[in-house]
């Protein structure tokens, strides 16, 4: 969407003579592939291929969020009296890694973009972030760590925004919402994955072979992310057009399906420019800036996350029982995401799904202030930990409110990705110790967070009603009598 146009005009209308010859691709979409039944067959053949390949990606983001939050898990065994870290140090170490983060997503996604080769370059980052998430365990002091912590971040920026990239490149809008689910969910299984995992890395290994468990920690995980980075470069699948393994007609129907799906081809037909035009466009749509801020007031409600063994431990119980009162809330959450982002998907609809989720969360901090009573404040954790689902809507609301060019497209997955870590930054201070074990000022900031979330995306709702309204005069105009494209709301 260039600065000089209309949002509405950046996806053109074709102009059609309703009076004039109907191709018979046009009769039959199928036509090509031997047609309609052929075509289904072919296309539930391709997707299943492609969903077994790209199921890969949620043991990498798993890898990936062990990988950044295991010091909270470590701060329970000796990491912050080991490493001599005093006031805001564990803050900083939590916060240095979205600095690294941030920075490298725009330029990793713009390159990933240009090679076009992710089942190479994904998993060339991983078995980086691997070594040096194993490196941490070496680290004898507050400056080791933070050096590791922001490295760590650097590189692990690779994946998130280049895996929502390339789920945009495969699927329709009426598909993201679901595969975006089932990505996210590695996130959030990650919670519970990695607490389960560290209770028993953490009770069991303490002082083998001189070492503190907490070290081990990050020498097993280190470890697994790396191993799981080979076996990624031989399945992870690359771009339509560059992907090896598909036949002639595979290939085909893959880029037939992006263009029926926004009425206009992936890439020949959108790109213009050279290469910082996707980026350029990006940087002139206020839409993306707004969505963008409207993503990092959430991230700040969601900070409990990276202190969720600690508030596990207000519950009082001892440090082993404590993680593992973490897994359940995420395993629910895993279950409520896939159901709400496959309704999403159903409805054709976005804020809504989401907003219940951010509400239902809201109730939870609210819970969490009014008492101290274990099972209320239990409770509160599930109702906590499944605003989670409700993100993960938001992020298939981002893919398909900006479809094309691709290079755009890839700019604005990271820049808003990227830019909504500032939260992170910020939610690393929003629960300092001595607002324990209460954290009433805590859970009052992410309300606050919550609820200007959710206002500033029923804004951004209403922008893309006025963005269809629009688009819809002009096809009436030029007598299209084929509905287009529509944003989803």
């Amino acid at each position: 969407m260039s600065a000089g146009h209309s949002d509405a005009g950046s996806l053109p209308v074709e102009e059609k003579d309703p009076k004039g010859p109907v191709s018979h691709d046009k009769a039959d979409p199928g036509a090509e592939f031997g047609g309609s039944e052929a075509r289904k067959k072919l296309e539930h053949k391709l997707l299943w291929k492609l969903d077994l390949r790209m199921s890969i990606l949620v043991m990498i983001y798993i890898l990936n969020y062990i990988d950044r939050n295991n010091a909270g898990a470590a701060r329970l065994r000796g990491f912050s009296t080991d490493l001599h870290l005093i006031g805001q140090q564990f803050a900083t170490l939590l916060s240095i890694l979205y600095v690294g983060y941030i920075i490298m997503q725009v330029p990793s996604n713009m390159f990933l973009n240009y090679i076009g080769r992710p089942s190479l370059y994904l998993p060339a980052c991983m078995i980086i972030w691997g070594v040096i998430s194993a490196l941490t365990g070496i680290t004898k002091d507050f400056t080791g760590a933070l050096l590791t912590r922001f490295f760590l971040g650097f590189v692990e920026a690779a994946f998130f925004p280049g895996s929502l990239f390339l789920i945009s490149k495969w699927y329709k809008r009426n598909e993201i919402g679901l595969r975006t689910a089932i990505l996210y969910c590695g996130n959030i299984v990650s919670n519970a994955f990695g607490a389960l995992l560290a209770s028993g890395i953490l009770g069991g290994m303490n002082g083998a072979l001189g070492h503190a468990a907490w070290r081990w920690l990050f020498y097993i995980e280190g470890a697994l992310t790396c191993i799981v980075a080979v076996c990624a470069i031989f399945i992870l699948p690359d771009f339509p057009t560059t992907t090896k393994w598909l036949t002639d007609q595979e290939r085909r129907l893959a880029l037939k399906r992006m263009e029926e799906d926004a009425g206009v081809g992936d890439q020949g037909e959108t790109e213009t420019g050279g290469r910082t035009h996707g980026l350029y466009l990006a940087l002139t749509d206020w839409k993306v800036w707004w969505f963008a801020l409207a993503m990092t007031t959430q991230v700040v409600a969601l900070s409990f996350n990276a202190y969720f063994p600690t508030l596990s431990a207000t519950l009082g119980y001892n440090p082993t029982v404590t993680l593992l009162l973490c897994a359940p809330p995420f395993i629910f959450t895993v279950i409520l995401a896939f159901w709400l982002s496959k309704r999403s998907d159903a409805k054709q609809e976005r804020f809504y799904h989401m907003i219940c989720s951010y509400i239902a969360g809201i109730i939870g901090f609210i819970i969490a202030i009014s008492t101290m009573n274990t099972a209320a404040r239990y409770v509160s954790l599930f109702l906590m930990a499944q605003s989670y689902a409700g993100f993960v809507v938001m992020y298939a609301w981002m893919s398909n409110s900006f479809p094309r060019p691709p290079s755009k497209r890839a700019v604005c997955l990271s820049l808003i990705n990227g830019f909504s870590q500032l939260g992170n930054i910020a939610g690393s201070y929003v629960w300092p110790s001595n607002w324990g074990p209460t954290y009433h000022y805590s859970y009052g900031i992410c309300i606050a967070c919550s609820g200007t979330a959710i206002a500033m995306s029923w804004m951004f709702r209403e922008h893309l009603k006025r963005l269809n309204r629009k688009l819809e005069e002009e096809e009436q105009e030029k007598g299209v009598a084929e509905k287009g494209f529509r944003y989803l709301l």
